[in-house]
């Protein structure tokens, strides 16, 4: 063989190559073209049950929950993270997937592997009506997560004053004291929830519990600029012995 074909086989390899990857790019713009309809990464058969009912709670697909259900998903599967349908579809808002799933049979007190219960999601999210249910149903609102936060702190903190005042009408104590020596009432004249604040001393809540670093609720609120909570708070402190 000549030196000339030595020299053109890389080239004639290289051409043969681009012709190859021509040819697959052709193709794969023509099946676009028509439609060619997706290759799915596994067939519903092929994806066990119970993933495929945790697939339809993160979708908030209510048809295909049912029908997972139906055909014999456990209610109380869990993904990677530990949730359960209930806590994921709480997550979203869905109260109606959540009052579905326990009208099914979710446990009502299995948390993730993060502690989140689904009274607590619920407690965060704001959904008295359900919080009730969820009580009801023997959710246990002393549960913490691995925060050591509770219903109670994620109500208070986020202001959720009607679900502070069902937590309290339900037994929780006012001056419960939490992780750090923390209170709701703390809690809520951290982030400034003046009208939590009030439903907690209205209950008999005391401004003057101090956490783990000293401070009361009234320090907390300096602290964080919360003015509004400052006058509300200044205003309930037990008057110095004279």
């Amino acid at each position: 063989m000549s030196n000339v074909s030595y020299a053109r086989a890389p080239r004639l390899a290289i051409w043969r190559r681009a012709f190859v990857l021509r040819c697959i790019i052709t193709v794969a713009a023509v099946l676009a073209a028509f439609g060619a309809p997706a290759v799915r990464a596994a067939d519903d058969e092929q994806v066990p049950l119970n993933a495929r009912f945790l697939a339809f709670a993160r979708a908030a697909d209510a048809a295909g929950m049912t029908r997972t259900l139906k055909e014999g998903a456990a209610v109380n599967s869990r993904n990677r993270l530990g949730e359960t349908a209930l806590v994921i579809v709480l997550k979203q808002n869905r109260v109606d997937l959540a009052t579905m799933l326990v009208g099914a049979g979710a446990d009502v007190n299995l948390a993730a592997i993060n502690g989140i219960t689904p009274l607590m999601a619920a407690a965060y999210g704001g959904h008295t009506e359900f919080v009730a249910v969820l009580l009801d149903k023997g959710a246990d609102p002393k549960a913490v997560d691995r925060l050591q936060k509770n219903a109670m702190t994620y109500a208070a903190g986020e202001g959720r004053t009607a679900i502070v005042k069902l937590l309290l009408a339900r037994g929780v104590d006012p001056n419960a004291v939490y992780r750090n020596d923390l209170t709701a009432l703390m809690w809520a004249a951290g982030y400034g929830r003046v009208d939590t604040m009030r439903a907690l001393l209205e209950a008999g809540a005391k401004p003057d519990l101090k956490d783990d670093r000293g401070k009361t609720a009234l320090d907390i609120a300096r602290d964080n600029k919360e003015a509004a909570a400052v006058s509300v708070l200044e205003a309930a402190a037990p008057a110095a012995p004279r």
